[in-house]
């Protein structure tokens, strides 16, 4: 539950004959609070509703968004401060509908326009979880937002506008296991929070589903998942799919930034049904598409200028665990020719692993992930656009040169 960054999920099923089954997911299936406790590490709730060194579910997580900062709920048993006074019905109706037990309207930062799809079975699990962790007394901490938009009243407007209840609806045309891994990307994972176009007032449109967008307030840019062009993984193998979602790594690439997260906290407790499901799905929504002409804002003589310093650092600095040829030596080093997550029309990522680096997350797949170091220190904001240009026009990669300003403005941005 939370306002955006993080992919993952749980599930449901398709035909009238597996439909019972489909929804007695995971380990301890005769056992409601394991199967809760499951579908919670599904639905990623950890990564939300604890703050940094605060207690595991007790809230109180900063979440900024452009309208201001919302405060994660504390949801532990607790009868004062927590969710110790709900029913099952309650919590159904939070996930649902996005509402109190009161009727309260919740803001969207929880994510209830995709927890809408999950079923009834599969809340009353979690909620039976949630009963069963240790309650901790730590009173809600009240959001800081700008007016207008403290006035929960506004939330209905956005929920005209943005919200659909109902539970998931599988397709009879797909396959059981193409349906459960929409269950699990659409539903608990709520993927497309991050992964979709974010407008002016915090909604999506359903026409703009998965087709990737800059996560607001995060300086992260969450590629689309439909277009091959950028994370669609139609050419992608089941294999590298599902290692990249149980691991950080893969033969075809390594995650980073808030989607390494979702790997640690969640999607590498899931199990190899559940992952191959996901990776079914994901591949089967990529649509096939031929890549753009390369085009930029900047002049023909800047960008080779950028482009030859760039082949320069890049020897220097970048050769050695990548390739001469940007080769690389997966899964550890990934590949940066041919590597779509390169050449996106956004090249915010690659910049922001320039300056600051960073590590996959460290998985029961991968215990011991290799990281890479940050360079802010070390290059100037000329040499991290002529460095990042290159690599987005070497090798037969077909992405755009990018200005210092570009790099000056993602070095002195928060980091998230």
């Amino acid at each position: 539950m939370r306002w955006c960054s993080r992919i993952l999920g749980v599930w449901l099923l398709l035909l009238a004959g597996s439909s019972v089954q489909a929804q007695q997911t995971g380990p301890g299936d005769g056992d409601i609070v394991a199967r809760g406790e499951y579908l919670a590490r599904a639905g990623d709730c950890i990564a939300c509703h604890t703050a940094p060194e605060g207690r595991t579910f007790a809230g109180g997580r900063a979440m900024p968004t452009p309208f201001g900062t919302l405060y994660s709920s504390n949801i532990t048993p607790d009868r004062e401060t927590g969710i110790g006074k709900w029913t099952a019905g309650d919590f159904y109706k939070s996930m649902h509908y996005g509402r109190f037990p009161d009727g309260g309207l919740m803001y969207p930062a929880m994510p209830f326009a995709s927890y809408t799809k999950v079923t009834r079975a599969d809340t009353d699990a979690i909620f039976a979880y949630l009963k069963s962790i240790p309650p901790v007394n730590q009173r809600n901490r009240e959001h800081e937002l700008r007016f207008p938009y403290d006035n929960r009243q506004l939330i209905l407007g956005w929920r005209t506008l943005f919200f659909s209840e109902g539970e998931f609806k599988p397709d009879p045309t797909k396959s059981a296991e193409w349906n459960r891994g929409a269950y699990l990307v659409e539903g608990l994972g709520h993927c497309g929070m991050c992964h979709s176009p974010i407008n002016a007032l915090g909604g999506t449109s359903q026409s703009d589903a998965f087709k990737g967008g800059l996560i607001p307030m995060q300086n992260w840019y969450a590629p689309s998942l439909t277009s091959n062009r950028e994370a669609g993984l139609g050419d992608w193998s089941i294999k590298d799919i599902t290692d990249l979602l149980q691991t950080g790594i893969s033969a075809r690439g390594v995650v980073y930034g808030p989607m390494a997260e979702v790997v640690h906290n969640s999607l590498q407790y899931l199990n190899d049904a559940d992952t191959k499901a996901m990776a079914v799905y994901l591949k089967g929504i990529a649509e096939a598409s031929s890549p753009p002409p390369p085009s930029t804002t900047l002049p023909n003589t800047e960008s080779s200028l950028l482009i030859s310093l760039g082949k320069t650092v890049y020897d220097k600095n970048c050769a050695s665990c990548h390739g001469m040829q940007g080769e690389g030596k997966p899964p550890h080093w990934p590949p940066l020719a041919n590597n779509q997550s390169i050449e996106m029309q956004s090249a915010v990522n690659p910049i922001r692993m320039v300056l600051n680096g960073g590590y996959p997350p460290g998985t029961k797949g991968n215990p011991m992930p290799y990281g890479m170091p940050p360079f802010a220190g070390l290059l100037s904001d000329n040499e991290v656009a002529a460095v990042v240009s290159y690599i987005r026009t070497a090798w037969g990669n077909r992405g755009t040169p990018v200005s210092a300003r570009g790099a000056n403005e993602l070095r002195s941005a928060p980091l998230n």
